[in-house]
């Protein structure tokens, strides 16, 4: 339960998949933005949290969580906070989680597939006009894993950022796909950004400024 007047943050990173070694970096980066920024930020990966109710908690994000990571209890948890008008946010493997939930695959917008081994590429701005992109430019070069989904939420989220051209992997395939998006579920604002693998990228200053832009809108601090 938060305890301060200021607009308070759950970060969520329980796994039982794959783990990231970013984690611990992402945590660091998501505390100094609410340091910065004029936000609480909560990190857990008790999900005994989610059955004790989220009141109080504006947004949570799931950062880089993989695997059933809720209880059925937790679910429902989560379920209330969204309905209530809470916010959520995933982050990277955030799309590689509780894959036998719908309500959950519904909420992020789209379910990880599959990606190319890490290596650099681009990612094409679509959308200017967002917390989370405003400050970049039509294209950012940078290095991750560049994920792959098993729908095209196109139509049903406003995509912000797609795939351009990368160098690992199979090239051009894949070129256009949605990696950031934003949409409204069921009333909760929702944010989600595929990028985040490496522990270098919670470093920065452009990445750290594209996660305070989908906390911004998640927070109902746009």
């Amino acid at each position: 339960m938060p305890t301060t007047g200021r607009p308070s943050v759950l970060v969520y990173t329980r796994t039982t998949d794959y783990r990231h070694d970013s984690i611990p970096d992402g945590i660091t980066a998501l505390r100094e933005l609410g340091a910065e920024h004029g936000f609480a930020v909560d990190a857990t990966e008790r999900p005994e949290v989610f059955e004790d109710g989220l009141a109080g908690y504006a947004a949570v994000v799931f950062l880089s969580t993989s695997g059933d990571v809720l209880t059925p209890g937790g679910r429902e948890g989560l379920r209330a906070h969204c309905a209530a008008g809470g916010g959520f946010m995933g982050v990277h493997a955030a799309a590689c989680t509780e894959y036998g939930w719908p309500f959950y695959g519904d909420l992020l917008g789209a379910r990880f597939a599959r990606h190319p081994e890490l290596g650099p590429g681009t990612v094409v701005v679509e959308d200017h006009d967002h917390p989370a992109t405003r400050h970049l430019d039509a294209t950012w070069h940078l290095t991750d894993e560049w994920y792959e989904f098993t729908t095209d939420p196109r139509g049903t989220v406003r995509v912000l950022a797609g795939a351009g051209r990368t160098t690992s992997g199979d090239g051009d395939a894949g070129t256009g796909r949605p990696l950031v998006w934003a949409h409204e579920h069921g009333g909760a604002p929702v944010f989600y950004t595929a990028l985040g693998h490496t522990r270098r990228i919670y470093r920065d200053p452009v990445f750290r400024a594209h996660l305070l832009g989908g906390l911004r809108q998640v927070t109902g601090e746009a």
